[in-house]
């Protein structure tokens, strides 16, 4: 399990690392210069990358202790859905379409949460595309490894945000704030991150997802999952 969670925070790190240095080059987010401590790779403070790592250690920690406490769906319920697979594939295409006109060509207050789906909705595509159903079968757990660290963090990017530790452009945001201060594209970019880690630790540690990935590699990788 520690593997699959340095896995994990490898790929946030590479993944993230160029959609990052964009936001804060492109002046999205802004930091306190008196708050950090002015070591930077690229446009990026050396935190925002020690943030990446910890919310993928954290949310991974918190799955895997949920893992071990829920009750698990039974395996003979689990029916392979392509249908759903499909459907959900439709439904984020259509989203990531949507986000990304706006992103490219809607008005400035939209950049922040266009490029939120814009980055993320490939990577979740091919999750679901190897097991929207796999996931769906055990989306309790998903739900509470998604829902409570979201929150958790929501909460806490409110203090920092009071603090002045980074600052999120109102040019560049909808307008719509949580008590006052957080602004939405906030809280989906907390979700979408943890539905990032969740869906990925389900498939990959979860008895259906091995099953399905051996199956796959059985056929040569040939077809879909």
């Amino acid at each position: 399990m520690p593997l699959i969670i340095a896995v994990h925070i490898l790929l946030a790190l590479t993944y993230t690392t160029p959609w990052d240095n964009y936001l804060v080059a492109s002046g999205v987010w802004t930091y306190n210069p008196a708050l950090v401590t002015g070591i930077t790779f690229g446009y990026v403070p050396i935190e925002e990358y020690t943030f990446f790592i910890v919310e993928t250690l954290l949310s991974g920690l918190w799955w895997w202790f949920l893992a071990r406490r829920l009750t698990p769906p039974s395996l003979e319920t689990f029916t392979p859905r392509p249908k759903l697979i499909y459907f959900s594939i439709f439904v984020l295409s259509t989203l990531w379409l949507f986000f990304t006109f706006q992103f490219f060509f809607a008005a400035n207050e939209w950049n922040y949460l266009g490029i939120i789906f814009f980055w993320a909705l490939p990577a979740i595509f091919l999750q679901l595309l190897f097991g929207a159903d796999i996931l769906w079968h055990y989306r309790k757990l998903i739900l509470w490894s998604i829902v409570v660290p979201s929150l958790y963090l929501s909460l806490t990017d409110i203090i920092a945000l009071r603090a002045s530790t980074w600052q999120i452009s109102t040019s560049q945001t909808l307008g719509i704030n949580f008590l006052g201060i957080l602004p939405l594209e906030e809280v989906i970019f907390f979700l979408i991150t943890n539905v990032l880690i969740g869906f990925g630790m389900t498939l990959i540690l979860s008895t259906l997802g091995l099953k399905r990935f051996l199956g796959w590699k059985i056929r040569g990788f040939k077809g879909l999952p």
